[in-house]
């Protein structure tokens, strides 16, 4: 079974599974546990910030630096395909009592004209704007990046309104591979940074809440009151740590695979290979006889998994455990399904 599903199935490799045996551990809820202690300095470091928090998924990640952004009845100005309003449940207005607002659905290809006119401004007669939030890969964009210009103008209008800026950065070690940008580079342009282990990196479990001093302290005490609050966590940091010191440069090997796989389907008219990334391939079914649910249980048939992610887009995802092999069999059973359905 080749599982295409996403870069979050990927299994511990055995030197990782060493790592977490032999982590020296402690309480983390009282800070005692070194591993952990060490992998948020380390992460801190990467991006140019004063500290950083692990927690144990990314959506609470997300959510915790929203909190600290946004105060209750307070504004969030994001994409509407963005993770923080598509996947996370409403977990800003419900756990929170934070109000949403989007522009339009456009993956990576943001308008900060656009944005910047949105802003409301405290004492404005509506609901203030706090914060801003990007993603940075962009899931249903397909992997996209946001460009460092982009992001520098953005900064921009964040510090002139006097709002937050977040990015929701699960897959940022991909951005920073396939761009060059150094970690540290798109840390200076955020306020707060959520970024993932357990995506692409083939770490089990985990995210990391960056920022400041003073805001990593708040961030302790909403992770506690989320039920994030963990004891011997360091056999998962451990496991964080090996990925991010022997993981990231290799995740170019999963984009050649992606955009080999983008290439291959591209005369099937389901994919644009020159818009191919990262490690993200949808695949737009909308002129085939297939909808995605259908494209996922006759490729499952076959030993090949992927996700339907909108009636008319399936999701590919080259990862860790995915080898040449595997991605020619999920090359030859896609590209015959695709065949038939076209």
């Amino acid at each position: 079974m080749v599982d295409l599903r996403s870069d979050t199935v990927t299994r511990p490799t055995a030197q990782m599974r060493q790592a977490m045996a032999y982590a020296e551990v402690g309480d983390d809820v009282f800070g005692d546990d070194p591993t952990v202690n060490a992998l948020e300095a380390y992460v801190a470091g990467l991006f140019g910030h004063e500290a950083a928090l692990f927690a144990p998924s990314g959506s609470m990640a997300n959510q915790i630096a929203l909190q600290l952004h946004v105060p209750a009845g307070g504004e969030l100005l994001a994409g509407a395909d963005a993770h923080v309003v598509t996947y996370e449940l409403g977990a800003a207005a419900a756990l929170s009592g934070i109000s949403t607002r989007t522009w339009g659905s456009v993956g990576a290809d943001l308008d900060v004209d656009q944005i910047a006119a949105m802003i409301r401004p405290v004492g404005y007669p509506s609901v203030p704007t706090r914060a801003i939030a990007v993603e940075q890969t962009h899931n249903l964009g397909g992997g996209s990046i946001v460009p460092l210009s982009t992001l520098r103008a953005l900064r921009s209008v964040a510090d002139e309104a006097g709002v937050g800026l977040h990015c929701d950065g699960a897959r940022i070690w991909h951005a920073a591979v396939a761009d060059g940008v150094a970690l540290s580079e798109y840390g200076a342009l955020f306020d707060t940074l959520s970024v993932c282990l357990s995506k692409g990196l083939g770490a089990p479990v985990g995210s990391l809440i960056v920022g400041s001093r003073e805001r990593i302290a708040q961030a302790r005490v909403i992770r506690k009151r989320l039920g994030g609050g963990m004891r011997q966590v360091g056999i998962l940091a451990a496991a964080g740590r090996y990925a991010l010191e022997n993981h990231i440069d290799r995740l170019a090997e999963d984009h050649a695979r992606a955009l080999r796989l983008a290439e291959a389907l591209a005369p099937l008219g389901v994919v644009d290979p020159s818009r191919i990334r990262t490690n993200l391939v949808p695949l737009d079914l909308s002129k085939t006889s297939l909808d995605s649910p259908a494209l996922a249980g006759l490729a499952a048939q076959q030993g090949v998994l992927i996700a339907p992610m909108l009636p008319s887009i399936a999701r590919v995802v080259t990862h860790l455990d995915v080898d040449d092999s595997g991605l020619e069999q999920a090359i030859t059973v896609l590209g015959g399904l695709l065949a038939d359905a076209s």
